[in-house]
């Protein structure tokens, strides 16, 4: 790459983020109310989504089991509201940790599979968070869900946020500090250590790394971080059941990192973007009417065959700064 070409990649990537940020700020000034619940959705997923790809694309370790840690953190979340307190940062707090806790167990067994095995350990904790949910009734009111949660406050001192427009703003904040996060953790040691395990685990081993380790607490931050997005799930939907903790999303989740570019968070928010908006915008269409999972399936060999390395792959024409640069 020429450096004519490599600085303006890196002044245009600041800018296209800039301008994804001012678009969602100004949603609410130009879209109606469905479409702010829809987009509060999909920046949800979104965050599901990057817990996914802590594992699936920094650390080599596909998964269908991050709905169980979205259900704990949802579940945790509603239970805080209704019986605690409703202050909306104490619910994420509490979730994600609870999240976090409850993946040091099953991470731990989980992480001592690699490849095929891993996906299906992952698929076997999260359908034992669904019938969980399902059975626990005096905790999680069974197949009813909970229901009654009141409005989320976001900090102590402010109002509840009854509007979707506020709602929308707080799920927006919390999304930008999590994404921008997490994005700082792909920069450390500890995610290029995370990569070497991906690429090359026996040399990890070979050269003392302890790829067990690294691989549990990555599996336990991307649990936090799921349960931090089910904690706003809660916040946007105002009840929780079962079907929240059960395979098709984390199946959802999965397809939205893939589509998206393993390895990229942006990649991995725009997947989930496109993932939600087919399911439940184009696959509601006069046309496709009840077509939704086709129309997913559709979406996936497409993308397969068109985009190999995601929407993350896709190169946007650069102009060059300097006239006859090469």
């Amino acid at each position: 790459m020429s450096p004519n070409r490599a600085a303006g990649k890196g002044v245009r990537r600041p800018a296209l983020t800039a301008a994804v940020v001012v678009a969602l700020a100004l949603a609410p000034f130009v879209l109606g109310p469905y479409a702010i619940g829809t987009l509060s959705r999909i920046l949800v997923f979104g965050l599901l989504a990057i817990s996914v790809n802590l594992l699936t694309g920094l650390t080599g370790l596909p998964t269908l089991g991050q709905s169980a840690y979205f259900g704990v953190g949802a579940y945790t979340a509603a239970i805080v509201a209704t019986r605690l307190t409703d202050i909306g940062i104490l619910q994420l707090l509490i979730a994600a940790g609870v999240s976090a806790l409850v993946a040091v167990p099953t991470g731990w067994l989980a992480v001592r599979a690699r490849g095929v095995v891993f996906l299906m350990l992952t698929l076997a904790i999260g359908e034992i968070a669904y019938s969980a949910a399902v059975n626990w009734k005096s905790l999680t009111n069974g197949t009813d869900g909970v229901s009654g949660i009141p409005p989320v406050v976001p900090l102590p001192g402010m109002p509840a946020l009854a509007l979707d427009g506020m709602v929308y703003f707080y799920v927006l904040a919390v999304f930008l500090l999590l994404f921008a996060a997490v994005s700082r953790l792909g920069s450390t040691p500890f995610a290029l250590a995370l990569r070497g395990i991906r690429d090359n685990e026996p040399r990890m081993k070979a050269i003392g790394y302890p790829t067990q380790r690294y691989a549990l607490t990555a599996y336990c931050g991307a649990g936090a971080v799921a349960g931090a997005a089910g904690a706003l799930w809660v916040s946007v939907q105002r009840f929780v059941s079962p079907g929240d903790a059960g395979f098709e999303i984390a199946a959802l989740a999965l397809l939205a990192v893939v589509i998206g570019g393993s390895g990229s968070m942006w990649g991995a928010c725009a997947g989930a973007a496109l993932v939600w908006l087919t399911r439940d915008y184009l696959g509601n269409l006069e046309v496709v009417a009840g077509r939704g999972p086709l129309m997913l399936g559709v979406l996936f060999v497409v993308a397969v065959y068109t985009l190999p390395r995601g929407l993350a792959g896709v190169r946007l024409p650069l102009k060059l700064t300097r006239k006859g640069a090469t």
